[in-house]
């Protein structure tokens, strides 16, 4: 089973922690605050610079918990130290993004263009037409707002047209022989 739990995470500098007493934890950085409850069966403590998280019994539910909630800590602490950012390509002919206020507008080759509501939590940058870059301090939401992008017009495998990561491979198909 994995030990994801056990680990030991350091506070970077310039971020505050606190937990209150029915185990909500609540990060301050410089690139802002985010706040989480997590399970009473899991023990969060802060000695110093290191952040240490115990289990209270060692039922199979408490240890899942147990790796999910470091795991979750540990993407709180780098959210508001660093953020998270995730890049999207848009490949095709005819398809291109653009920004307008806090309205992302797409046009994917429908018959009509798309546009998203982007979130107050997210900032969105469209640096060319053909690339958006998503940032903020959730990594949850971040990825979220990413695959809902992504998700208006999937990468498809015989031309490759379509809406991907900027790190993501498509496996490309081979089309129709054609008869003789």
């Amino acid at each position: 089973m994995s030990r994801i739990g056990n680990r030991i995470l350091t506070v970077p500098a310039g971020v505050e922690l606190s937990i209150s007493e029915n185990n909500t934890v609540t990060i301050k950085g410089p690139k802002g605050q985010l706040t989480q409850q997590f399970s009473p069966l899991i023990k969060i403590e802060v000695q110093g610079t290191e952040l240490k998280t115990t289990r209270a019994n060692e039922v199979k539910h408490t240890k899942q918990l147990h790796g999910t909630t470091n795991s979750l800590l540990q993407g709180m602490l780098i959210g508001v130290s660093e953020g998270f950012k995730i890049e999207l390509d848009i490949i095709g002919v005819g398809y291109k993004a653009n920004l307008v206020g806090s309205t992302l507008n797409l046009a994917l080759g429908y018959s009509h263009p798309i546009a998203f509501e982007i979130p107050k939590e997210i900032t969105v940058e469209v640096p060319k037409p053909t690339a958006v870059i998503i940032t903020g301090i959730s990594k949850q939401l971040v990825g979220e707002v990413a695959a809902k992008i992504r998700a208006y017009r999937k990468p498809e495998p015989y031309k490759g047209k379509g809406i991907k990561y900027k790190d993501e491979h498509i496996i490309r198909k081979e089309g129709k022989a054609a008869g003789k």
